[in-house]
């Protein structure tokens, strides 16, 4: 490969690693170019499954700011996936394909500035979609919402019906309504 060859590789992947979200460190060994291709495809859109040589990648992952633990991963044969979109959806469509073919083995990633074993990355894979998490809290807040309003509206019928709970009691015992009225205002009244 030519000086200016690596310089333009070089350059296009610390791109992508600014660019990115997150990047996903696999181990491809062993894969079909068909299998690759399927990849590829079950990625989608979010993510650019990329083949890379270790030493440039090193170089590109130093120049973009990314720590030595996940520069310390590129050993054999590596491929990334340069996520930019939701990092758990391609998360999960890496550990569903590794899944299928035991070959493709994720060694990390770094994501959103951290480097992540592959363990981490599993279970970055287990979590729902952001989607899904954002629905759970929009339902949770709405049911919070909902509480709140039926505490609110309890104090006004609580009081409406201790005042007429406190009534009955008086009327029961034998006062008038008059009676009751006329007990403050008799108070009231200066002695003479």
């Amino acid at each position: 490969m030519a000086k200016a060859e690596k310089a333009t590789a070089i350059a296009e992947l610390k791109s992508d690693f600014e660019s990115s979200n997150g990047a996903v460190l696999t181990e491809y060994r062993g894969l079909t170019v068909a299998q690759l291709k399927e990849l590829r495809t079950n990625l989608g859109e979010n993510a650019k499954f990329a083949v890379v040589k270790n030493t440039l990648t090193k170089i590109a992952a130093s120049d973009a700011g990314v720590d030595e633990e996940f520069r310390a991963l590129l050993e054999g044969p590596s491929a990334i996936a340069f996520v930019t979109g939701d990092v758990v959806e391609a998360a999960k469509g890496l550990r569903d394909f590794a899944k299928a073919n035991p070959l493709l083995v994720i060694k990390g990633g770094f994501i959103d500035g951290k480097s992540m074993d592959a363990g981490q990355i599993g279970q970055l894979a287990d979590l729902e979609s952001r989607e899904v998490l954002l629905a759970k809290l929009a339902g949770a807040m709405k049911g919070s919402m909902a509480k709140a309003a039926g505490l609110f509206n309890a104090l006004p019928t609580q009081t409406a019906q201790l005042a007429e709970a406190l009534r009955a009691k008086r009327e029961a015992a034998g006062e008038t309504a008059e009676a009751v009225d006329a007990a403050p205002a008799a108070a009231e009244a200066p002695a003479e």
